[in-house]
């Protein structure tokens, strides 16, 4: 009897699929355990402490007696600071019922060196929401996102950020400042042209798009468009499937000009004449910059019905502690 090939190749698919997904399942289970385990002993060693024996600081005589005596009995893998990471790990999720269970021990032990309470609980949310990798959520922490995103808003705004992540429903949702390209690992003394910023963005796609945020689809680089038989050429543009319309990008490696505002508006237009269909929203553009002058950015927009938006780019890491001391500022002003 001659067996269909199509009828194996389909069982093989299935015994594939079985095999992946019981892994998969296997991991998580592993991870849930591993997870739930360091939250206990964090929970022994704070009980300990209660009961008034001694103070489980990181330089404490318990830490370094409980991480000897643990290799000991038990092998490798209790050094005095993933032991100290248990408790703090007890001390910030008290209630195991707030503890997620689609993130790994690698999550939580990057989360708990963030020390800002609000700032942890968005990395936390943010990271669920968007199933970020460790890698990924490790990136956004250290470019200080939710700094970043703050920035933008009032205290309701971090408060809310802080409660549920990073919800995109309007066009101003979409924006940072500073937009941080520390991937492109570019050198802080070289001059780089326009042109070759964007072909760097583009090589370094997959990592651009971590940076844009959420709903980001590319369309296309140098995007050509003809009127009245001139050519202009417009540096990126992406669609964005949540708001549902078209993003228009253009590069600055200088600080932005007026002039530089009228033409993202003469390409918005364009757009929503000629490439938008009906299920389309208006188009947003963005100007990401190396500088910007406020009164300029303001006086230049205005009128445009928060459909412009100008930011500054880095190539570096930002100073985390000027954007923390920024964020308490409104936070207390507020």
């Amino acid at each position: 009897m001659k067996i269909s090939k199509t009828k194996y190749n389909e069982l093989l698919d299935n015994i594939g699929s079985t095999l992946q997904k019981a892994r998969e399942n296997a991991v998580r289970a592993i991870n849930n355990e591993l997870v739930k385990a360091n939250w206990e002993i964090g929970q022994y060693i704070v009980e300990y402490e209660q009961h008034g024996k001694e103070k489980a600081d990181y330089g404490s005589a318990l830490l370094t007696n409980l991480a000897k005596d643990l290799k000991i009995k038990y092998g490798k893998g209790f050094s005095k600071s993933s032991i100290y990471l248990c408790r703090q790990f007890y001390i910030k999720y008290p209630k195991f019922q707030t503890v997620s269970g689609k993130l790994s021990w690698s999550h939580y032990a990057e989360l708990l060196t963030v020390s800002d309470d609000l700032a942890r609980s968005f990395y936390e949310k943010q990271t669920i929401k968007e199933n970020w990798g460790f890698r990924e959520m490790k990136r956004q922490i250290n470019s200080a996102l939710f700094q970043r995103l703050a920035l933008s808003t009032d205290k309701k705004g971090v408060l809310a950020l802080a409660e549920k992540g990073h919800e995109v429903t309007t066009p101003k949702d979409l924006i940072k400042n500073p937009y941080v390209w520390e991937f492109l690992d570019l050198p802080k003394d070289k001059l780089i042209k326009e042109r070759g910023l964007e072909k760097k963005l583009v090589e370094n796609l997959q990592q651009f798009l971590l940076e844009l945020g959420k709903g980001f689809s590319f369309v296309g680089k140098q995007y050509k468009i003809t009127v009245d038989n001139e050519h202009n050429y417009i540096d990126l543009v992406f669609y964005h499937r949540i708001l549902k319309c078209f993003v228009l990008i253009d590069l600055k490696t200088r600080k932005v000009k007026h002039q530089d505002i009228g033409q993202m508006n003469f390409y918005m237009n364009y757009f929503q004449e000629e490439e938008n269909t009906e299920l389309d929203n208006e188009p947003i553009g963005i100007i990401i910059a190396a500088d910007k002058h406020e009164f300029t950015v303001k006086y230049a927009t205005g009128g445009l019905e928060n459909r412009v938006f100008v930011s500054k780019y880095q190539l570096y890491l930002p100073d985390q502690k000027v954007l923390e001391e920024k964020v308490k500022e409104i936070l207390e002003n507020d």
